[in-house]
């Protein structure tokens, strides 16, 4: 056991339950990956029961095409249930995936001992089994909320009306159920405590910058290697391309910049439900390119490769989620431009951090405004640079968001 586990309290038994883990970069999987990891590197048995590697290109990575035993990661128990991966990751086919990847980790979970059960949601239906298996094992039950499941089907259009409604109903239910809540921002809290959760089981622990930042160097040789030419002020949004990001909106923003005769290019980078269809959409486009997602190192100097970063949701999401993506840009050093209603949770981050600027979703002569003007202002794009790094230093490292979990955890294990 280590140090900081023999001075703040036993050793503990958590398994958690979450769909995605590393050798995921992007997405939930980095924060699964790092709670477990800190979590066995203080001294506590960990168990993780996670899917088959797919994300965010929705096909199952290579090597993981069959069940695999259960192994060793960093001192975590890691054991890795098969499920199916939907190529359209919407509606039953996503449903169906959820269902099968709750039913096989509870086949697991019922034989394990455990002080507290940490289930990641998504997967949200990962909380039926733990919530029904609960009196064959006395465990305390915790869930970490990366995005609200009725809240994202109201907000996006994907279902009918009657869908989020009952999606909103179960996630409400289940959540009500937990011993404790975390949430990665206090607008999820909000939107908990009006929905009948009681304020003191909810927990607010921020997502953390997980990747570094590329020197000046590394960002010229990476613009060379991408073919930038020096003239182009490439704006680019890096990340998952789905629905609720709306990225047909910053394709809009790239015509605009070709019928206006200016120097910014739009760049999306990542994969997704909604690549094929984008790449559709910027068909004939002379200022909009797509690339896809790259491994780590590649990664981190293609953002500081960039002039500025671009966040969008589609226009009406509120309160499904927080990007993650910010965290990361601000690291990063580069200028944000936000995209995102004036009341979600991406417009308080850019608020609070001076990073960026937020114009409304969905309007591209807004956003290819806002690109332009930084890009005339070289002071303007320094000064946000460095505050989102700052920013990035003083509330997103590991350190503090992970110790706040094992707070957390160790406070609902009594």
């Amino acid at each position: 056991m280590s140090a900081s586990a023999e001075s703040s309290g036993a050793r503990l038994r958590v398994v958690v339950i979450g769909l995605n883990y590393a050798p995921e970069t992007t997405g939930i999987a980095p924060y699964t990956t790092g709670l477990a990891r800190h979590l066995a590197l203080s001294g506590h048995d960990v168990t993780v029961i996670t899917g088959h590697p797919h994300y965010p290109e929705w096909r199952l990575h290579p090597g993981y095409e069959k069940p695999r035993p259960q192994t060793d990661d960093h001192g975590v128990r890691l054991i890795r249930v098969p499920h199916p991966v939907p190529r359209n990751p919407s509606g039953v086919s996503r449903v169906w995936m959820e269902i099968v990847f709750a039913v096989r980790a509870a086949a697991k979970l019922v034989s394990r001992r455990a002080d507290v059960v940490v289930v990641v949601s998504p997967a949200l239906l990962s909380l039926v089994p733990v919530l029904f298996l609960r009196p064959l094992r006395p465990y305390r039950m915790a869930a970490v909320v990366q995005d609200l499941y009725g809240a994202a089907l109201a907000e996006t259009g994907l279902s009918g009306g009657k869908l989020a409604m009952v999606t909103g109903w179960l996630e409400r239910f289940l959540l009500r159920q937990m011993d404790g809540i975390a949430v990665i921002h206090a607008v999820f809290l909000q939107r908990l405590v009006t929905s009948g959760v009681t304020e003191e089981r909810i927990r607010v622990i921020a997502n953390w910058a997980h990747v570094t930042s590329a020197g000046a160097t590394e960002r010229e040789q990476q613009r060379r290697r991408l073919g930038w030419p020096p003239s182009d002020f490439v704006a680019l949004h890096a990340g998952n391309m789905g629905a609720k990001q709306g990225l047909e909106g910053l394709v809009d923003v790239g015509r605009l910049a070709e019928k206006r005769g200016s120097d910014v290019r739009v760049v999306l980078m990542g994969n997704g439900s909604q690549r094929e269809a984008l790449r559709a959409r910027t068909e004939g486009a002379t200022r909009v390119s797509m690339l896809k997602s790259l491994p780590e190192g590649d990664f981190e100097a293609t953002l500081a490769a960039a002039d500025c970063l671009l966040l969008h949701e589609k226009p009406g999401v509120v309160e499904m989620s927080v990007p993650s993506k910010l965290t990361t840009y601000f690291t990063a050093g580069r200028p944000v431009v936000a995209a995102t209603h004036e009341r979600s949770g991406a417009a308080a981050l850019i608020a609070a951090s001076e990073a960026g600027v937020r114009v409304p979703a969905g309007d591209a002569a807004a956003i290819l405004d806002a690109i332009e003007k930084i890009a005339a202002n070289p002071a303007v794009a320094e000064e946000m640079s460095a505050n989102g790094q700052a920013y990035a230093a003083e509330h997103l490292t590991g350190t503090a968001s992970l110790n706040s979990y094992e707070d957390w955890i160790r406070g609902l294990a009594g």
